[in-house]
């Protein structure tokens, strides 16, 4: 394991409600994993983030913010968003293959090892944290 992938790290980007968010979040993400020797994840932690961020500016009215974490060989992708509402279960994707949305969650499921949601406090406000994870084996 290179030296730069042994010690843990954590960013969080804070986001306007602004659908512009979504890229500026996907390319932040690469940069991220870019300089820490990670880009092999990069393609499929930027789909994760552009869903869960998308989710959080899409179907929210608040802010929001995009957390990344690496720690122990895992990388946690996460949004938080002012809903304290929970996400809707994921359909499976199979049969979600002609809708024009609703697929978020359902690609989350498929792409991550593990994924999950939980309520959230962050500032005074109340809202939700929607995270997924992927090791790198």
């Amino acid at each position: 394991m290179p030296e730069n992938e042994a010690e843990p790290w954590e960013y969080s980007l804070s986001i306007p409600n602004d659908p512009r968010a979504v890229t500026i979040c996907r390319r932040t993400l690469r940069l991220i994993l870019t300089m820490h020797g990670l880009i092999r994840l990069a393609d499929t932690a930027e789909l994760l983030a552009t869903e869960l961020v998308a989710n959080a500016v899409l179907h929210t009215k608040g802010p929001a913010v995009l957390r990344v974490r690496w720690s122990a060989g895992v990388l946690r992708i996460g949004a938080w968003d002012a809903d304290p509402e929970p996400p809707e279960p994921p359909e499976e994707l199979a049969s979600l293959v002609d809708a024009e949305d609703g697929r978020g969650l359902a690609l989350v499921k498929a792409c991550a090892d593990v994924w999950g949601w939980q309520p959230l406090a962050r500032l005074g406000n109340r809202g939700k944290y929607v995270w997924c994870e992927l090791g790198v084996a």
